[in-house]
């Protein structure tokens, strides 16, 4: 019974696009919206997976990249500056994170972290236009040390898994999969 709140969200894409984490400007509520949303949770997980992967300064670079990003995504939104396509972009990031991985690709450092920066500032935007009217710096701070800990979650199962290269390649896949059953149902 424990799999079963898992099992639905998987099996409810778009109730998984749903997150909390809006109604307070504060450091727990800004920690508790990434781990909230499957479409967050898989890309930012993604990045990590990728920079283990990559290794060299891809460990350090890839993660910092896609917060400092996400953080100035989010003041964009704050701010009332547009961003075409967030919610795809969104979407896009954990198929496109998924494959990379999936594939093992090896995409050099500089265009891969202008990808991840693009990708970055989507998912920083959507939360920044949507986030709560006070208390924003200590909900962008939450959110920014949740987001990290997600990317570390991904090195770690990157370099936990980096004598299984192939279990590795398939978290990659499972989450280009489930990028696009979002995609497709949301």
């Amino acid at each position: 019974m424990k799999r079963l709140p898992l099992l639905t969200a998987l099996m409810l894409p778009t109730a998984a696009l749903a997150h909390t984490g809006h109604e307070a400007g504060s450091l727990a509520s800004g920690m508790m919206h990434p781990v909230g949303g499957l479409d967050h949770v898989l890309a930012m997980v993604a990045v990590g997976l990728w920079a283990a992967q990559t290794g060299g300064r891809a460990v350090w670079a890839a993660p910092l990249t896609f917060v400092g990003a996400m953080l100035a995504g989010g003041a964009m939104g704050m701010a009332g500056i547009g961003f075409p396509a967030v919610e795809p972009m969104i979407l896009a990031s954990i198929v496109v994170l998924g494959a990379v991985v999936a594939l093992a690709a090896r995409v050099p450092l500089v265009p891969a972290l202008a990808m991840i920066a693009l990708f970055g500032m989507a998912h920083g935007h959507a939360h920044g236009a949507e986030g709560p009217g006070t208390g924003m710096a200590a909900y962008a701070a939450g959110f920014a040390l949740a987001t990290a800990a997600l990317h570390g979650a991904g090195l770690a199962l990157g370099f936990g898994l980096a004598r299984l290269a192939f279990a590795v390649r398939m978290l990659g896949l499972g989450a280009a999969g489930a990028g696009l059953a979002l995609a497709v149902t949301g």
